[in-house]
């Protein structure tokens, strides 16, 4: 029953340690892992977590049995470690994160040879061999050795975001930011990235990996009170939250307020159409800002189901110039790496606030407005097709677009819902231009729900 035991989505695996993720299971998909990406360096890396080295240990244990060579990046963001792989030729790689998750929780996210989450075909092939237990046992020549390399991956990393953007502008602005990197595995490249090579002055709290996530580990308004605080005391320009891998970004405005995660995304989504050609990749619940903006461009917007792999793979099919997942904070900007990525977030937000002089304020305030909200609600198993199709009576002049569960569209708003992976639940997005008509469209939906 092992296959119950961990969540399976698009980017990986997780489970809460001891209880559903265990050295001897981390161990065994990591052979399952050596075996499927073939002999060759398999680069590793993880999060500040305190299972993180108990499991970095057990996943080189498995990768050295399937006779893989173990290149150990040590504490690095998620980001930085793809970026690794796909620079040195490496077979793949695994980061040992949970993310956004709670510090209880770790995982194994699983990279292929370009540093790109496992695509569908890539990740059930990967579970056939694990679940069947058919693995490479490396002969006692065969087996390899484990080397670290703690430096390459940062400079790599670092150069690549700072090519895309004026460091010597940002620089000479002398910006004050404040930084809550939650302790997390982008903390001490993060102050380096500001003070050393963009000149900033800076304001941290957080930035210890040795100490626990002193807050919920997603960056979200409800959980940024205290870098809020920070930015206002010390008088800061900006203000910068992370998660505990670095991949997700959240933003707080001169005055305090933590900007909406679809509006930071607009804002490096209008960064990039204003210096380059392409179109853009967003997932379904993502906002119609970046419709808008992407419309005075001459630029076209196309969607996905949600998950990073998800967008990904569509930027990649079609050359898109950026793209990413509003909803938790995700800018992909492919030019660097096309994953998701804070440090090039920090540094468009930086290099937009030099070049015209404005504040991050100004900045969000000249956004397309929308209003916005997300929510859950339960459901029976067995219904969800009639749910389904009452949705769609509730609104017969919709568009439907059924890609990842059904998103409704109608001239001033949309309603997207989707089944959860591991719950009996179903997860609720609407926009609307308006706050009555957020309600109006939101309300109906519950009701229709609540009903049924």
């Amino acid at each position: 029953m092992r296959e119950h035991l961990l969540k399976i989505s698009v980017s990986g695996i997780r489970g809460v340690v001891g209880e559903f993720l265990t050295p001897g299971l981390a161990c065994a998909f990591a052979q399952a892992f050596g075996t499927y990406v073939g002999p060759g360096r398999v680069v590793v890396g993880r999060d500040t977590r305190s299972s993180g080295e108990m499991l970095e240990r057990a996943v080189a244990c498995g990768l050295l049995a399937a006779g893989c060579e173990v290149v150990e990046t040590g504490i690095l963001p998620t980001p930085t470690i793809q970026i690794y792989v796909e620079a040195t030729g490496a077979r793949g790689g695994l980061a040992i994160t949970a993310s956004h998750n709670p510090p209880e929780y770790n995982a194994l996210k699983l990279f292929n040879s370009r540093g790109l989450f496992f695509n569908n075909y890539e990740r059930s092939e990967l579970l056939d061999l694990y679940h069947q237990s058919e693995f490479r046992h490396a002969a006692n020549h065969e087996i390899g050795v484990v080397r670290r390399d703690t430096t390459t991956a940062r400079k790599l990393h670092i150069g690549r975001v700072l090519d895309c953007v004026d460091p010597r502008r940002i620089r000479e602005r002398r910006f004050r930011v404040a930084v809550d990197a939650v302790n997390g595995a982008a903390s001490e490249m993060t102050c380096d990235f500001l003070t050393e090579e963009l000149g900033c002055e800076l304001h941290a709290i957080s930035v210890d990996p040795t100490k626990p996530f002193p807050r919920i580990a997603e960056p979200r308004p409800d959980t940024l009170g205290d870098l809020s605080t920070l930015v206002r005391e010390r008088g800061c320009d900006v203000g910068f939250a992370q998660d505990p891998d670095g991949d997700r970004l959240a933003v707080a405005d001169e005055t305090g307020r933590v900007l909406d995660n679809d509006d930071v995304l607009a804002l490096a989504v209008e960064t990039a159409l204003d210096r380059m050609g392409g179109d853009v990749v967003v997932n379904l619940t993502t906002s119609s800002i970046i419709d808008e903006i992407a419309g005075r461009y001459g630029r076209r917007v196309h969607r996905t189901p949600v998950g990073e792999a998800n967008v990904v793979e569509l930027m990649l099919a079609v050359n898109a110039v950026i793209g990413g997942e509003g909803s938790n904070g995700g800018i992909i900007f492919p030019r660097v790496h096309a994953c998701r990525d804070s440090f090039t977030g920090m540094a468009f937000i930086l290099d937009r606030m030099a070049a015209t002089g404005d504040t991050a304020s100004q900045l969000a305030g000249r956004l397309p407005r929308y209003y916005r909200r997300l929510g859950k609600v339960t459901f029976e198993h067995g219904k969800l097709g009639a749910l389904m199709q009452a949705l769609e009576e509730t609104f017969p002049g919709a568009a439907a677009d059924r890609a990842d569960g059904l998103k409704l569209i109608l001239p001033d708003a949309w309603i997207h819902v989707r089944a959860s992976n591991t719950e009996p639940l179903l997860r609720l997005a609407a926009e609307a231009k308006s706050p009555e008509r957020l309600e109006d469209v939101y309300g109906t939906v519950t009701r229709l729900f609540e009903q049924s």
